[in-house]
């Protein structure tokens, strides 16, 4: 014996009928959230902001590359101090 039971109902009558919360103001207020968090995140990944953290004398990405480049410097003997002539 098969029973097929059609029901026809958007997914918010089918929520509240089963006694379920309604969630859609909650999701809308944390979508609000993310997207403003994605926004306000953006100005620090734009190409301006890049650039004056890379090239800025306090920007970390520039002092990393000194002291990258700092013991090729010194094997080449680009410091005469340390070389104690």
């Amino acid at each position: 014996m098969n029973i097929s039971v059609n029901v026809d109902c958007t997914p918010q009558e089918l929520r509240a009928f089963l006694g379920l919360p309604d969630v859609a103001p909650m999701q809308k207020s944390i979508m609000d959230e993310m997207e403003r968090r994605m926004l306000e995140s953006m100005e620090h990944l734009s190409p301006t902001a890049m650039m004056r953290e890379w090239f800025t004398p306090s920007g970390t990405m520039q002092q990393g590359l000194m002291n990258l480049f700092q013991p090729g410097r010194m094997q080449a003997g680009g410091d005469d101090d340390e070389s104690g002539e």
